[in-house]
């Protein structure tokens, strides 16, 4: 598949795309800001930037697990 492929499927599925997209760029900044963090230390002070991970990243998985498999079934 060469690039003028690609940018033709993306360009049919710009949702798709933007949700794809959009997911590799959150794993990312997720995987830097857990590695910063425990570069930092124990979350003994700051607890906050701790529980943004934690959440950002339970509502990644929630919507990769059960909100895009249920919309897949919506449309069969």
């Amino acid at each position: 598949m060469g690039v003028p492929d690609v940018g033709a499927r993306l360009r049919a599925n710009p949702v798709a795309a933007t949700i794809e997209l959009a997911s590799v760029c959150i794993a990312a900044l997720l995987l830097v800001g857990t590695v910063s963090l425990l570069l930092g230390g124990l979350p003994i002070v700051a607890e906050w930037p701790w529980l943004l991970i934690i959440g950002v990243g339970a509502a990644f998985v929630l919507f990769w697990t059960v909100l895009v498999p249920a919309y897949e079934r919506t449309l069969q």
